[in-house]
């Protein structure tokens, strides 16, 4: 489990402290999920006990309490500090001299003029079968001067690859680099030891809400399936309607379902070359 930083000039011993803090940072953390009821099932916590943790009446075992770390991609310091106070404890890896001068701040400041923050509808064709196209939802945003992104993979495709279709198994996150001509991004799953790389230049045409790249991703050469294929961003905005309609097509989608524009940009019946 992640060690607990402890500051030297606080007295911390008092447990009704710890669990009052624990459960403030435990229920802003919880914020970001719609349902309790469904984080708990994720979690595999009881809803009752977790509702202890929430309102500070008791604080997890130290099992439970890295399994809720490793979920919400923090550490013990929870425990102890107001969690939007916490800092990273590992060093950044892009500032370290051997690779600063080549990615390091340079590369990792995008500005919102290059990528704006907000909601983004994708598509691409799918590696799993080419004949179909996938489509979904992704959030770009920034933090400490990063700009990262944060999606999920469609269940259909985690199950035709014989892997767990759980949200949180499903969930990818990625950090953005600028680029000469664009963006890109390298991203993975929780814990996978693969990734994809994505590029993506903007698009100028109607409201210059759209980037076309591609991705590719980090598997050796097969006969069935491909590495590389186009991706298209759109930004969706405020726009409920469009961003509640995304939502519901999400997932594996005949490539004549998408919106024509993307279909334009995604040219299906050309090879990428």
């Amino acid at each position: 489990m992640n060690r607990v930083v402890i500051r030297p000039d606080r007295d911390m011993t008092d447990p009704v402290e710890v669990r009052g803090i624990f459960g403030t940072n435990l229920r802003q953390l919880s914020n970001r999920y719609p349902s309790i009821a469904g984080l708990c099932r994720e979690l595999g916590i009881n809803r009752t006990q977790y509702n202890r943790y929430l309102s500070g009446e008791s604080f997890p075992r130290p099992d439970v309490l890295q399994r809720i770390c490793t979920f919400f991609d923090t550490d013990a310091r929870i425990l102890l500090e107001p969690v939007d106070q916490l800092s990273p404890i590992a060093s950044d890896l892009l500032s370290h001299p051997q690779i600063a001068p080549y990615l390091g701040s340079e590369s990792t400041t995008v500005s919102p003029d290059l990528l704006p923050a907000g909601l983004y509808r994708f598509s691409r064709r799918s590696f799993i079968d080419s004949e179909v196209a996938v489509t979904g939802i992704v959030r770009v945003y920034r933090i400490d001067g990063f700009t990262f992104v944060r999606g999920y993979e469609a269940k259909e495709a985690m199950r035709q690859q014989g892997l767990d279709a759980r949200a949180a198994t499903r969930e990818f996150r990625g950090i953005f680099l600028k680029q000469e001509e664009g963006v890109a991004a390298l991203i993975s799953r929780h814990g996978a030891i693969t990734c994809t790389f994505n590029f993506l230049s903007r698009v100028p045409a109607f409201e210059n809400n759209f980037w076309v790249g591609y991705v590719t991703r980090t598997v050796a050469e097969t006969i069935a399936g491909h590495r590389a294929t186009r991706m298209v961003y759109e930004h969706l905005g405020s726009d409920h309607g469009t961003i509640l309609e995304a939502a519901r097509k999400a997932g594996f989608i005949a490539p004549t379902g998408l919106p024509a524009f993307h279909q334009r940009l995604l040219r299906f019946r050309e090879p990428f070359n």
